[in-house]
């Protein structure tokens, strides 16, 4: 039975216009009562209707799942490598191999990976100090004699002097060039009537030179000093008076270089006989071309090599590893690997900077990576410690207790960084609805590098607790890093070294200035004897 329907509501819907008429007449009377049965296949035709439309949003549903999985994956990959930008920004000079001078000014450290000592700063209680002695002859003396009595005012030119205060200045003479005449005699003989001339001296050559200590001194400033050519050139003429051109000091170098070649090789041998040796290599631009400067050196030794390679074939030829059979401390460049005659021990500021690069990263990276660092320092402070209570090695059982912390650490370590192949990343970037994976898969960028960290700690502990089994053994390769600054200042002060042969030069001086500075020599005198040709020998 149909519901009744008031002229109002009829009214009203009226007024919408004929579709609402219909539309309530169809359901208050029925559509078959208006129009009807169905046809016998039109309940045929509405199913196939809603199977197409069925279809359709199936595949519209499977499209958008692979919409969804490729944008997925391109998040993972995006989150990736902004994780990766950002870490790499954070590498400055306190985390990374990075020099300070890379350091940007708005992030400039001064947070060192030494610890503070406790000490208050300045000297040392029985420091003896140093102070400006009284010379006992000076130069010049100059008498001040007081006119008149300063309590009755009686002259005192007749007085008798009591005692005298000393006061000395100290203060620079200008320098006046000193020249020497050299005259060859001709004389002849009164039997034969031939004229004999006398000989000169070997390093007279030309009729007007300058003589080895303006040679030294241009040395000392454009080797040593780093300053530039033109430089050294205004520097000699305004304090001296000595007008040397660029050229001229180019040619004393090259002179300079010459004359050490033995003594280069002298260092090279004495190297080979030293018992650790520091090694390390650094870029240097020579002729507008990426090049290297590799050193080995010891506390009183130091050798500069230049090479357009810096891998094996590179330290073969400087032939001093190949033959080297005592301990080298290297920063684990890869190349250091192939001379097994000598044993190895790996920079442990190197490591730190390494370790607080990833306990800075994240708190899970932080887990293994921080207890790392505090047991090496801790290992570090023990030996030095004991090192300066004249011990020579650790106790038995407390090297035993450190290596057993350090093994469970590294292993902590591994266990947080298992090895995550390409394919897993892919299979976790197209999971469906698994956020938690993606970001388990971006924070997993940098998971290989500490993973590589963490096994080499692990298979090379005996080389990374050098130090700590070796009291001859430094904790890390500062030496070699002290020893290659100066090769970078150089390149700051030029930009670079013009040509091959200029840089091999540079190399072979700074070495013989560095050994001789490092055996407590006058580097000024040091270079004077080699311009006069007879360059200091080095010492063990």
């Amino acid at each position: 039975m149909q519901r009744a329907v008031s002229d109002y509501e009829i009214f009203k819907t009226w007024q919408h216009g004929p579709a609402a008429t219909i539309r309530l007449f169809e359901r208050v009377f029925g559509t078959v009562a208006l129009y009807g049965p169905p046809a016998p296949d039109h309940l045929q035709q509405s199913i196939d209707y809603l199977s197409q439309k069925v279809d359709r949003l199936n595949a519209q549903i499977t499209r958008l799942n692979e919409e969804r999985s490729k944008l997925t994956y391109e998040n993972v990959q995006l989150r990736r490598r902004n994780q990766e930008l950002e870490a790499q920004i954070s590498k400055d000079s306190h985390n990374s191999s990075r020099p300070p001078s890379s350091d940007p000014l708005a992030r400039k450290r001064t947070k060192s990976l030494r610890q503070p000592s406790g000490k208050k700063p300045g000297g040392q209680p029985g420091h003896p100090g140093h102070t400006r002695p009284i010379v006992a002859k000076p130069a010049r003396v100059i008498v001040h004699h007081p006119p008149q009595c300063q309590h009755c005012q009686s002259p005192l030119s007749t007085s008798q002097m009591v005692r005298h205060e000393r006061r000395q200045v100290i203060d620079i003479v200008p320098a006046t060039l000193r020249v020497t005449e050299h005259r060859g005699e001709v004389r002849r003989c009164s039997a034969c009537g031939h004229e004999s001339k006398g000989e000169f001296p070997q390093a007279v050559r030309a009729a007007v030179q300058y003589g080895p200590s303006v040679k030294a001194r241009a040395l000392y400033l454009q080797q040593y000093q780093l300053l530039p050519y033109g430089r050294t050139s205004e520097v000699l003429r305004d304090l001296f008076g000595c007008h040397l051109s660029p050229g001229t000091i180019a040619n004393n170098i090259g002179e300079c270089a010459a004359e050490l070649v033995e003594t280069e090789l002298k260092i090279k041998k004495k190297i080979r006989r030293s018992s650790v040796v520091h090694a390390d290599e650094t870029g240097l631009r020579v002729a507008k071309r990426g090049q290297y400067v590799h050193v080995a050196s010891t506390a009183r030794l130091t050798h500069y090599a230049y090479d357009s390679r810096r891998g094996k074939a590179a330290m073969d030829e400087i032939g001093i590893l190949p033959r080297y059979r005592g301990t080298c401390v290297h920063d684990a460049w890869w190349s250091y690997d192939y001379y097994t005659n000598c044993r190895h021990s790996l920079c442990g500021a190197h490591i730190l900077r390494e370790l607080t690069f990833f306990a800075e990263l994240n708190a899970e990276q932080k887990a293994w990576a921080a207890p790392l660092k505090g047991i090496l320092l801790e290992i570090k402070a023990a030996v030095e410690q004991r090192r300066e209570a004249g011990g020579k090695h650790l106790a038995s059982d407390e090297q035993a207790a450190f290596t057993e912390r350090y093994n469970r650490l590294v292993q902590h370590g591994v266990e947080k960084n298992p090895p995550q192949g390409a394919r897993a990343e892919r299979h976790c970037a197209a999971s469906e609805g698994k956020a938690d994976q993606s970001d388990k898969a971006a924070a997993g960028a940098y998971q290989k590098q500490a993973r590589n960290l963490v096994l080499r700690m692990e298979r090379r502990r005996e080389e990374v607790l050098r130090f700590m089994t070796d009291f001859s053994v430094p904790f890390d390769n500062n030496q070699a890093e002290r020893d290659l600054r100066m090769i970078k200042l150089q390149q700051k002060v030029s930009g670079c070294l013009r040509t091959e042969e200029g840089a091999r030069r540079f190399c072979r001086i700074r070495g013989y200035i560095s050994t001789m500075r490092k055996q407590g020599k006058s580097v000024l005198k040091a270079i004077e004897e080699v311009c006069r040709g007879r360059p200091l020998s080095p010492t063990s």
